[in-house]
């Protein structure tokens, strides 16, 4: 039988990426270790225990599988967002890392809002949810927040649902496409929307993904459109409607803001330094609604 070290070593020397190797082989271990064990750090400590025929044969479909193009996330069926382990599948988009930028302001916009004297809670929308990765993630780091997660998806509301559950929170998940479902308006509306233009050139490479969760027109910016459209009679006056976009999009993005009457218009970049999410504040006044309570509290 061969090794740990062996198998890691060959598969690497066909062109496997490092970390696709190490996740995959932990994978194929299952059972064989614990979940405390389930680390590379492990691999390194048991390099020369040997690999069971049963486990290497699986490892080996597992690496036919990722060299196909599969994405990592959908072989091992879970994936890191935001420091929480997430289920993920085909029927959802794989949580990118990028992502975390749009969490990180929303949370935010969330942080400089005053707290209500009525107690009401502060009220987010997460439109297009997917796997529920964002809105799961505000909705952890900030419990007091009213997180209301929208998708057109039956299948990635399940997902959703179970990831929910797995983490212990209770968000309202709601089914409909962007606006239809929802009743209300909201302190923050965010959305990481569909955005790839219908010719992209990438296209290929996302074929593993579902393509309805990709692509949104000739120009990438249809449901960008929707969504900048209707946001003022979702939000409540100066709220904030925050959205990830193409890296390309930005100037397009922040004049469909612009257009839409919002305002404090600002970009956001991601981790490669790219301009990834624009948004801006509902410029709507409404004196009635005014919120006099100044204090802030963690956790909101």
């Amino acid at each position: 039988m061969s090794s740990i070290a062996h198998t890691l070593a060959k598969a690497r020397s066909e062109g496997l990426d490092r970390l696709d190797a190490d996740l995959l082989l932990l994978h194929a271990l299952g059972n064989c270790a614990t979940e405390l064990n389930q680390r590379r750090s492990w691999l390194l400590a048991h390099d020369a225990d040997p690999v069971a025929p049963d486990t290497q044969a699986l490892f080996e479909q597992l690496v036919l599988r990722r060299r196909g193009g599969e994405p990592l996330a959908y072989i091992v069926g879970h994936k890191e967002f935001f420091g929480l382990d997430l289920l993920v599948d085909p029927r959802v988009l794989v949580p990118r890392a990028d992502t975390e930028v749009l969490v990180e302001w929303a949370l935010a916009c969330i942080d400089q809002l005053p707290l209500r004297c009525t107690g009401d809670p502060i009220r987010l929308l997460d439109l297009g949810t997917g796997s529920g990765a964002i809105a799961l993630a505000i909705g952890h780091a900030r419990p007091l927040t009213q997180v209301d997660a929208v998708d057109a998806s039956a299948g990635a509301l399940e997902l959703a649902r179970a990831n929910a559950a797995r983490l212990g929170l209770a968000l309202q998940w709601l089914e409909g496409s962007w606006y239809e479902p929802v009743t209300g308006q909201h302190d923050v509306i965010e959305s990481n929307p569909t955005y790839v233009r219908a010719d992209d050139p990438h296209l290929p490479g996302l074929a593993h993904e579902p393509g309805t969760a990709l692509v949104s027109g000739a120009d990438g910016l249809d449901d960008i459109r929707h969504i900048v459209n209707g946001a003022a009679a979702h939000l409540l006056p100066d709220g904030w409607l925050l959205l990830e976009h193409g890296f390309d999009q930005g100037p397009d993005v922040s004049a469909l803001l612009q257009a839409a009457g919002f305002r404090h218009i600002s970009a956001r970049r991601d981790l490669g330094g790219h301009w990834r999410c624009s948004g801006g504040q509902c410029n709507l006044e409404d004196p009635g609604q005014a919120r006099s309570c100044a204090a802030t509290a963690a956790g909101r």
